[in-house]
């Protein structure tokens, strides 16, 4: 075997190592595109529960501190009662879609039921009360 054919080896060997990176490197490349992808889809931040997402002052944040202030889940109409709104159609769904907007995106805001919001904060808290007690009109 003359000295040709050993390099023309050589070079073959290197040249299929060569294609075998390129393509660990196409699929490494692929998987980092794929988890970019995949974070999109989630919140910015660790919980989806951000503080911040709320201007101060807005109708908003008056009624996540309404539900804190009330300790559970209150109906639109309540809501709107406590906030000092008129409980017209055009303020049940101004306000009712802007709270179902964050319910969608899981973040602040929960629907227990049509047209009753809560806090996430507070999951939990009032299910356990409720479980706990015994109705007043039991056994009667």
């Amino acid at each position: 075997m003359n000295i040709r054919e050993q390099f023309q080896r050589l070079l073959d060997r290197k040249q299929q190592e060569l294609k075998d990176l390129e393509l660990e490197l196409e699929k490494a490349r692929t998987y980092v595109e794929a988890l970019q992808d995949s974070m999109k889809l989630l919140p910015k931040d660790a919980n989806g529960t951000s503080e911040a997402n709320l201007r101060p002052d807005t109708a908003l944040a008056r009624t996540r501190d309404v539900l804190r202030k009330n300790g559970k889940a209150m109906h639109i109409n309540d809501l709107l009662k406590a906030l000092g709104s008129p409980a017209d159609s055009k303020h049940k769904l101004s306000l009712g879609g802007s709270l179902a907007n964050y319910v969608r995106k899981g973040q602040i805001f929960t629907r227990p039921a049509p047209n009753t919001f809560g806090l996430l904060e507070m999951n939990g808290k009032e299910d356990s009360k409720a479980e706990d007690e015994i109705p007043e009109d039991f056994g009667s």
